[in-house]
């Protein structure tokens, strides 16, 4: 071969290298990103178990504001507790799980964060559904089960914890009710459930000394025969009196 066509050979060689390269970085790049979730030696039915999740960003020109984790079943939001994460950031509940939001970080800036586990369910995996939302409103769903989507492609895989088998003698707590539940009605106290006083009899005991069904007290018809008394003996003196002037 001469050796300005073994050149030119080579250079198209190495450009279609370099083609092949730069198109290998471009899929690989967003490939590299993940949220992760952790937990060192975690067992079915532990209690008080740190957890670490990490979410990678995916954008070149906005921040990361907020975390929103739909919780797998057996995890309650009120067995959650927030223990660190990015600088004024908070936890707060929600009817399926809890958001770690605050602050919007510096763009392409991954976050990490650590919560702890009342007690983790008995179960050999757990999943953590994740909603990633970024300061321009974007949001990267890590929500799928499999590593890949069905076309083949790179999806969003959702963080995925696996469990050890339950210690011996391990057994569940105490379940935690979640804010999602609807409020107990209490039940009717007992002052509560009295009827008026209008109507019920009356369960005072009858006055001391009634007699009869009229229930009137002896000291009436006493009353009344010392009136009448009165009144005759009244009527006397006026006759005498009456009387005496004629005569």
């Amino acid at each position: 071969m001469h050796r300005s066509t073994l050149l030119r050979t080579l250079r198209r060689s190495g450009a279609l290298t370099a083609v092949a390269l730069a198109a290998v970085v471009a899929v690989a790049g967003p490939a590299a990103a993940h949220a992760d979730v952790e937990a060192k030696g975690a067992r079915a039915l532990d209690q008080n178990v740190e957890l670490t999740f990490s979410a990678a960003s995916e954008s070149t020109t906005a921040g990361i504001t907020k975390l929103e984790v739909i919780l797998p079943e057996g995890i309650a939001p009120a067995g959650i507790t927030y223990e660190k994460g990015p600088d004024g950031w908070k936890l707060s509940p929600t009817s399926r799980g809890y958001t770690v939001s605050g602050e919007k970080q510096a763009v392409g800036e991954d976050v990490e964060y650590v919560v702890t586990v009342r007690q983790l369910p008995d179960a050999k995996s757990l999943v953590f559904k994740t909603l990633q939302s970024y300061s321009d409103g974007k949001v990267d769903r890590w929500i799928e089960l499999e590593e890949e989507s069905g076309d083949g492609h790179h999806g969003h895989p959702a963080p995925r914890l696996d469990l050890k088998a339950a210690a011996p003698g391990a057994k569940p707590v105490s379940p935690t009710p979640t804010p999602s539940e609807e409020p107990t009605t209490a039940a009717p106290t007992k002052e509560a459930t009295k009827e008026p006083d209008a109507e019920k009899p009356s369960a005072e005991p009858a006055a001391a000394g009634t007699d009869g069904d009229d229930g009137l007290s002896p000291a009436v018809p006493l009353g009344i025969g010392a009136a009448v008394l009165v009144a005759v003996g009244g009527g006397v003196w006026w006759l005498r009196g009456r009387r005496g002037g004629t005569a």
